[in-house]
């Protein structure tokens, strides 16, 4: 058996690329750095902020957020082209109706899960209501005082569309795919089990990341890493990112500033419903939230189940839908 060369264990000649190992090295690198550039911009148009009424100061911090997760996502777009070689629709990323129609759906689902879990707690006597269109102290994001009820609202949703944004782009947009790519040099493996392999790699990083936040459990990561495969499966059943996106976006709305909920640790500065919760933590999660809760349990079959009939609905079947060969851009074709 002839031993490979030191240059084919880091470049491929047949794609014209470096391996997946160096490749998601040097894409860490370029990352971090664009992400260094992000803070320096978003600390500074935060601390500009501040000598402005609290309405310019919420609106700067959620801005200064925003430019962090956006440097991030364009370091993560450009490592994905230069390094990978990929087309934006490599990553789940198009201009149809198509996708359109998937981010709908996705927004709309990520909305109604949250409420089968307030639904469901309420029923069983664990959450009580205290209020309506409350403003909240002490909130993890930024600070609520002094700030009109909808732009505090206006703000949190869109500090949650970013964070959606570049989490889905991370972990199902590229390294999704860029692992599967990886994995494939097991021919037993065949297309779906790179697939499989990479999902649950994903999800377990989805759920690990997670794992640093205020009052994080061990069943909270576990918990969020089984949702990471349900976002997963909204990417590999349509080819697109919407569904992910859609329902990641909304879920921490909905959860945090529509039913009033911590999600994943963090609080938010207002909520549509104030609810105080009295019952056991393995149940409803605790100062968690929701996704540390046995409860999320139940919202998260109701999603696969609307997931299949939307995907059944609008691509005939319920199948894969996204390769782990992607049209590779050519070295000189500058698309």
């Amino acid at each position: 058996m002839t031993r490979p060369s030191a240059r084919a264990l880091v470049w491929n000649d047949r794609e014209g690329r470096l391996r997946t190992p160096w490749r998601l090295a040097l894409a860490l690198a370029v990352v971090v750095l664009a992400g260094l550039a992000g803070a320096l911009a978003g600390n500074a148009v935060a601390a500009a902020g501040r000598a402005g009424g609290p309405v310019v100061a919420a609106v700067a911090a959620t801005a200064g957020q925003v430019l962090l997760l956006a440097a991030l996502a364009a370091g993560l777009l450009a490592a994905a082209v230069a390094l990978d070689r990929r087309h934006l629709r490599d990553l789940g990323l198009e201009r149809s109706r198509a996708w359109w129609a998937d981010l709908g759906f996705g927004l709309a689902l990520g909305s109604v899960l949250p409420g089968v879990v307030f639904a469901l707690e309420v029923a069983a006597g664990y959450a009580t209501v205290t209020g309506t269109v409350v403003t909240r102290a002490g909130a993890t994001l930024p600070p609520a005082a002094g700030v009109p009820f909808a732009v505090a609202f206006a703000l949190t949703a869109l500090y949650f569309v970013a964070v959606a944004g570049f989490e889905e782009l991370l972990f199902r947009g590229y390294l999704l795919g860029t692992l599967a790519e990886g994995l494939r040099w097991r021919d037993s493996l065949g297309v779906r089990g790179a697939l499989a392999g990479a999902t649950v790699l994903t999800s377990a990083a989805f759920g690990l990341g997670h794992a640093t936040n205020p009052s994080a459990t061990g069943r909270g990561v576990v918990i969020i890493g089984l949702y990471g495969v349900f976002l997963a499966a909204g990417y590999l059943a349509t080819g697109r990112l919407a569904v992910p996106l859609g329902v990641h976006a909304t879920w921490n709305l909905s959860a945090s500033s529509v039913f009033g909920f911590p999600v994943s640790g963090v609080s938010t500065p207002v909520t549509l419903v104030a609810v105080e919760q009295t019952g056991p933590a393995v149940v409803t999660g605790g100062r968690f939230g929701p996704e540390a809760g046995l409860v999320s349990l139940v919202a998260l079959a109701a999603g696969f189940g609307a997931l299949a009939a939307w995907v059944r609905r609008r691509e005939g079947a319920v199948a894969l839908a996204a390769g782990t060969r992607p049209d590779l851009r050519a070295r000189d074709d500058g698309r």
